[in-house]
């Protein structure tokens, strides 16, 4: 019997207890035993145990313990399903929040499981980057610089900058970076699992010119308007079902991003396999049972 229903039972029968009495103590239940218990005589009298009080007289209790007879340790009890216990489990796990800490740590899981070969080509950001450099503090803007040039992310041909803004988890990709602004192979992808929200167009003016002080903090002297006319791909990719499992979509583009790009990466060629039947939510719910089940995050 769940706790709630033991509580109406302690609450009903302790009020018509007139007077505090010495309590009875059950041998043969245990304190929170009868929490187990259907509605019967070792149910009741552990219930009035716990609160205190017991029925006026011995007698009562016995002529109970005949008319509510406990069967609870001869009935044959099934162990709980498997199988209940890991869709609910992974149910509530998908529509999870992510917050920063957690997202960082499932991302090193994911980059982890990459060979140094596979991982020659690609390189990842701090979620957190993107909104530091929207600060007004110049100490702070300065401090996301420094650390981008440390990732060489111009001798990579894919960046990762996962975006956590407005409460909400965006991928942005710079594809060929390391090129010259004018090749046509260079270009930035933003995958979003909530499209309806428009971020695309409401963040591509930051990015441009996040971008634009990357490049001058990298002392390139590129001219400001070919960053403006670096093609930005918004391709149609997966969308999530509820409000709260964009995190895990931005994990699963970067994982399948890193497993399908092209050796050499050609705007001409887009949107390759970022469609909308990219992957199936089934699959992602797999990726994110296996990626818990790492431990990393509990």
């Amino acid at each position: 019997m769940s706790r709630r229903r033991s509580n109406r039972v302690r609450n009903t029968n302790s009020k018509y207890v007139t007077s505090p009495v010495r309590v009875t103590i059950i041998d043969d239940c245990e304190e929170d035993e009868f929490l187990h218990h259907r509605t019967c005589w070792k149910h009741i009298a552990a219930a009035l145990n716990k609160c205190g009080s017991k029925p006026k007289r011995a007698k009562e209790l016995e002529i109970f313990k005949l008319s509510a007879p406990c069967f609870y340790d001869e009935c044959t009890r099934r162990g709980r399903s498997e199988r209940r216990i890991k869709c609910k489990y992974l149910a509530s796990k998908l529509r999870k929040k992510l917050n920063s800490k957690a997202f960082v740590g499932y991302l090193e899981d994911v980059w982890s499981g990459f060979s140094d070969e596979k991982k020659n080509s690609f390189v990842y950001l701090d979620c957190l980057w993107f909104s530091m450099y929207k600060s007004e503090n110049h100490n702070i803007r300065s401090s996301v610089f420094d650390s981008i040039k440390a990732k060489q992310i111009f001798s990579k041909k894919y960046v990762f900058l996962p975006i956590v803004y407005w409460s909400h988890w965006t991928l942005l990709i710079f594809c060929n970076f390391g090129e010259d602004l004018d090749s046509d192979n260079t270009c930035m992808l933003f995958l979003d699992s909530l499209q309806k929200t428009d971020s695309s167009q409401r963040l591509e003016p930051d990015i441009r010119k996040f971008v634009l002080d990357i490049y001058r903090a990298e002392g390139r002297t590129e001219d400001p308007r070919l960053v403006d006319e670096i093609p930005f791909h918004v391709p149609v990719v997966p969308q999530q079902t509820n409000d709260v499992e964009c995190g895990s979509f931005v994990l699963y583009y970067i994982q399948r991003f890193i497993e399908d790009a092209p050796e050499n990466f050609s705007v001409d060629d887009m949107p390759y396999f970022m469609k909308e039947d990219w992957f199936s939510h089934k699959e992602l719910e797999e990726f994110c049972e296996t990626l818990h089940s790492l431990g990393t995050i509990h």
